[in-house]
């Protein structure tokens, strides 16, 4: 089959397009025929070697996929080989006090595709059988690829860890992202107010586009100092923060008294200066978060199966063009998603 796979760390040109050998499935596992693979930031990391997690050479990346059921080495329910389906992008292990309670997205051993698992950057992928999951006729391929993880990341952020609510506002920053566009969707379901920052005006005219109703071009003003005139020196009631460095520190000034920053990321810096006075004294609330959950991944593809959600894929790339859409994803001159299609 073909891959796209790295022998070592570095910049796009790293990715080479070759032949690997066909998985076949065990006991319990199904291989599935990629027919379409999100390209997420974490993916650069990887590649580059900055992520802190261990890496055996060649590797092949790719989270979220979405193809067909190639084979299968035990019984899968309904599904049979041939079958539509997307893939849950994790696997917990099931036994833990956390995947026991329901939080299975802090397993303390689970794994992942295209980290520590053989990802979708290939035609075939072997998975646990029970990470399969129907996908309907209307789904096309590359829009569930482009969903899982803006979706189901924008969703654990902004509704089970900011707790957003009609009614309350909240600031996204890198609207143009991949799990920024996503937000923008998901807050607008939620019935909250929405300001958004970019780096460019075309990006915030899609952001408006989506639902954003206060739009801020951070490239040109300081996105704080917005935020406050435009709230009357209030504030915003939940920050989604995917930055880091400075755009953390910032942003906690967008905050209303009792307000809530979640943060998700930290590309731009993973050391901040954080004065905790104000913090104190507004009893705002930081909160970390990772990945979704099982059932969370599983709430927000349905309401992409729904219509109430709608991934916005920037372009897909064929497979043998990986080093090329990782150039684009590192130039942030996208909006959206980027996919490879083996």
């Amino acid at each position: 089959m073909k891959v796209a796979w790295f022998h070592k760390f570095g910049g796009p040109e790293v990715l080479v397009f070759e032949e690997a050998a066909k998985p076949a499935p065990g006991s319990g596992e199904a291989v599935v025929r990629v027919r379409a693979v999100g390209i997420n930031h974490v993916d650069l990391d990887h590649r580059a070697g900055t992520s802190r997690i261990p890496v055996s050479f060649p590797h092949i990346l790719g989270r979220e996929f979405a193809g067909e059921i190639a084979a299968l080495g035990g019984k899968a329910g309904a599904l049979k080989e041939g079958d539509r389906v997307w893939v849950t992008c994790r696997v917990p292990c099931g036994s833990c006090e956390f995947c026991i309670s329901g939080r299975d997205n802090l397993c303390v051993r689970e794994g992942y595709f295209g980290l520590d698992i053989p990802g979708g950057y290939a035609e075939f992928v072997k998975v646990p059988i029970a990470n399969l999951n129907a996908l309907p006729s209307h789904v096309g391929f590359e829009d569930a690829a482009a969903s899982q993880i803006a979706f189901g990341t924008a969703w654990h952020v902004l509704i089970s860890r900011g707790h957003l609510r009609a009614g309350q506002s909240v600031l996204i920053q890198a609207a143009g992202s991949g799990i920024g566009s996503a937000a923008i969707q998901v807050a607008k379901l939620a019935g909250a107010t929405i300001f958004a920052t970019a780096s460019s005006d075309q990006k915030l005219e899609r952001a408006k586009a989506l639902g954003a109703h206060h739009l801020i071009n951070y490239s040109k003003d300081n996105f704080a100092e917005r935020v406050m005139q435009m709230t009357g020196g209030k504030g915003v009631d939940v920050v989604m923060e995917h930055i880091g460095g400075e755009v953390f520190t910032r942003s906690l000034q967008c905050l209303k008294r009792n307000g809530i920053i979640v943060t998700v990321g930290a590309h731009a810096g993973e050391v901040v200066e954080f004065d905790i006075i104000p913090f104190f004294r507004k009893e705002l609330r930081l909160a970390g978060s990772k990945n979704a959950s099982v059932l969370e991944l599983r709430k927000v593809m349905g309401l992409v199966a729904d219509g109430k959600l709608k991934p916005i894929i920037h372009k897909a790339f064929p497979l043998s063009q990986a080093a090329e859409a990782h150039r684009v994803v590192e130039s942030r001159d996208f909006f959206g998603k980027v996919i490879l299609v083996p």
